[in-house]
């Protein structure tokens, strides 16, 4: 399946917080070095734009069933992201 094709999954979502969580609580521990907070940084930004796409995608389906009463597919929506 190509990834345009892939509709956000929650279990996703819900990992991807998770592992937000852990990856400030690392930071605010203040225990890592210099490039262990750099690297945590990097992953945490891309954890963000994966939360806020998954998110974006769900409020773009919510609007359209709320439109019409019918959910019909968003391939845009789900484009957007990549």
């Amino acid at each position: 399946m190509a990834k345009s094709d892939k509709k956000p999954d929650l279990a996703d979502f819900e990992s991807a917080m998770r592992e937000l969580d852990e990856v400030v609580k690392a930071m605010e521990s203040g225990e890592l070095t210099l490039e262990q907070s750099l690297s945590r940084f990097e992953r945490g930004v891309a954890l963000v734009k994966q939360c806020q796409a998954t998110l974006k995608t769900a409020e773009l389906r919510i609007e359209q069933l709320s439109a019409d009463g019918e959910l019909t597919p968003l391939d845009a929506a789900e484009t957007d992201h990549e």
